[in-house]
């Protein structure tokens, strides 16, 4: 006698041998979204997708049978059957229904800042990073009830999301400001935190060049959703009410094939851009390669000398024909930015987002990424920071930071794991680095440990200087480090320098209170951290987090900090609490 089992593998073999064969009309590909569908519309498993509309009874004997049974346990979790489930069975549904709603997102680790002895590697150098797209991406994780993975948490991301009240500079010749401040550490009172703050000049929209851009838009299958293709044209046509007839917009749509739909229209004709971009509609495959190299080729054909000249990408990354893997884009992105035209990335949806590409191509490109999770982010990214996400005002921006080792034992630099280059790197001018945009804003937070000071993460070495022991005076023991900026002009191919010591009288002591720009910064480090295991903030929590976030908020016209509060509580409140130690529970009986 069969098991109750057996009966429904039985039964679900032949409800989808039923299903295959209704399907045989349908030609179309409704594209995978990687969401979870009812019964009346799931498909065949991916391995035998390809036949669908062709199958039938005779096309999986017995070796077929056994994949069916084994694949469609996962296939049709969550479906409603006519029949009672047994209670077992209802309870994997639930708690795996989110698992396999998120199974294809791709992100990869950035690997972790560790603490580095002075004495040993003194220099630390990294490209600075605009990017904000882990934070709205971390954003719409902790909405929908979940926390983000640990790979999806770039804390540099999560810190330049935010603007901070660093000077302004006046003149375009030094783009940007340098600006620090050096305090004791929120989660450790026995080290210190050094905050360099960059703020570039600011370009009014009306003194912004004229623009040459191409939108590319993903149309395939995977963006029927509404988080995807119908939140993009919102997002798109958000952008085009602020150009104007000096600027071009041409618009190139990717699915199995790449077409034109815009060639370089005038930006003032809103009208004739937005109905195109509501005229879209998703199906079909994702050769994403072949829209990234026509976009090139229309934006290289409407070229402004002294102008903006950028390609913009929407898609949810999911690039399954032609050219995928992320190092072969890449490749071809690098190749293409030469012609001095740039790439914003901007990534949409759930479910097959693919992080990693889209924050791959926009560094590739020396443009910048960011997540849109909703429509007040695209307002935030393309109609108030339009100048900042558009407009680049300073390229292969490096950071370098000399340490004292007569003042300063240990350092960590908080983020930036997937920016960091060689010592050697900093003055070739032939290595990429990041780009800064009008107005924008980056910030970089380094923990250390002062000489003398009882707290150390490393243990001292026996031979050699060590972190423990203070080496003899010598020149320059005012200082804590020497701060080396390197960047170029657009258009330049030579690096420029500023270079500026960190004194230690900058110090902040208890009755100087560090700024509130300082500590909101602190607070937002420490909630990313946090995110990822939260290894170095000692015993600081959730609640320690809000805060000194709550402390520090200042001036927020726009609600971010507000927001962010907000995050903090649901993070906290979606933790699995960590078991009692042994301890307590003997003190409690």
């Amino acid at each position: 006698m069969k098991t109750w089992t057996q009966k429904l593998n039985t039964l679900t073999l032949s409800i989808l041998i039923a299903l295959a064969a209704g399907c045989a009309a349908d030609k179309s590909d409704p594209g995978d979204s990687g969401m979870l569908k009812p019964v009346s519309d799931v498909l065949i498993p991916a391995k035998l997708e390809n036949k669908r509309s062709r199958l039938t009874k005779a096309d999986h004997p017995k070796v077929n049978e056994a994949l069916f049974s084994r694949e469609m346990k996962q296939t049709v979790v969550g479906a409603s059957l006519s029949m009672p489930a047994p209670q077992y069975q209802m309870q994997m549904d639930a708690v795996h229904m989110p698992a396999n709603r998120l199974y294809r997102e791709q992100y990869v680790h950035p690997g972790d800042q560790q603490t580095l002895r002075v004495a040993d590697v003194p220099v630390s150098t990294f490209s600075i990073d605009v990017d904000t797209g882990a934070y709205s991406n971390m954003r719409r994780w902790v909405s929908q009830g979940q926390l983000p993975p640990e790979n999806a948490v770039r804390v540099e991301e999560f810190i330049n999301y935010f603007d901070y009240d660093y000077k302004v500079p006046e003149q375009s010749e030094q783009p940007f400001s340098v600006n620090t401040e050096i305090a004791r550490t929120p989660w450790n009172a026995d080290t210190h935190l050094i905050r360099i703050g960059i703020q570039g000049y600011e370009v009014s929209p009306e003194a912004l060049p004229s623009s040459n851009l191409v939108f590319l838009v993903d149309v395939s299958g995977s963006m029927q959703s509404s988080d995807k293709l119908p939140l993009l044209k919102q997002a798109l046509s958000m952008l085009t009410r602020k150009l104007d007839a000096n600027d071009t917009i041409s618009m190139v749509v990717y699915a199995g094939a790449s077409g034109v739909v815009l060639d370089s229209v005038a930006g003032d004709q809103n009208a004739t851009i937005v109905a195109a971009l509501q005229q879209l509609e998703a199906g079909g495959s994702t050769n994403g390669a072949a829209g990234i190299q026509l976009a090139y080729q229309l934006a290289r054909q409407n070229f402004k000398p002294h102008g903006v000249n950028r390609v913009i990408l929407a898609t949810d990354g999911d690039f399954n024909v032609g050219v995928a893997s992320t190092e072969e884009l890449r490749d071809m992105i690098e190749r293409q930015r030469k012609s001095g035209i740039a790439l914003t990335t901007l990534g949409f949806g759930s479910g097959n987002y693919n992080d990693h590409l889209m924050e791959q191509l926009a560094d590739a490109g020396n443009g910048n990424h960011a997540y849109i999770d909703r429509l007040s982010e695209a307002q935030k990214v393309l109609s108030e920071e339009m100048t900042s996400t558009l407009m680049t005002i300073a390229k292969d921006v490096k950071i370098q930071v000399e340490f004292n080792p007569q003042t300063v034992a240990e350092y960590r630099l908080i983020g930036y794991a997937n920016r960091v280059l060689n010592e050697e790197d900093f003055n070739n001018d032939q290595v990429d680095a990041g780009e800064i945009g009008a107005g924008h804003t980056v910030t970089a937070l380094y923990e250390i440990s002062l000489v003398g000071d009882e707290f150390k993460r490393l243990p001292a070495h026996r031979y050699g200087p060590s972190a423990g022991r203070k080496p003899e005076a010598l020149p320059y023991s005012n200082e804590l480090a020497h701060l080396r900026i390197r960047y170029k002009l657009p258009g330049e191919d030579h690096s420029r320098l500023i270079e500026t010591p960190v004194r230690i009288s900058e110090v902040q002591g208890t009755s100087a209170p560090s700024s509130n720009d300082f500590r909101f910064a602190a607070a937002v480090a420490a909630f990313g951290q946090k995110l990822r295991g939260g290894k170095h903030l000692e015993n600081f929590g959730y609640t320690d987090i809000r805060q000194l976030a709550s402390r520090s908020r200042g001036d927020d016209p726009f609600g971010y900090r507000g927001e962010f509060l907000q995050l903090v509580s649901l993070a906290d409140s979606l933790t699995v609490p960590e078991a009692p130690k042994p301890e307590k529970l003997a003190m409690e009986q």
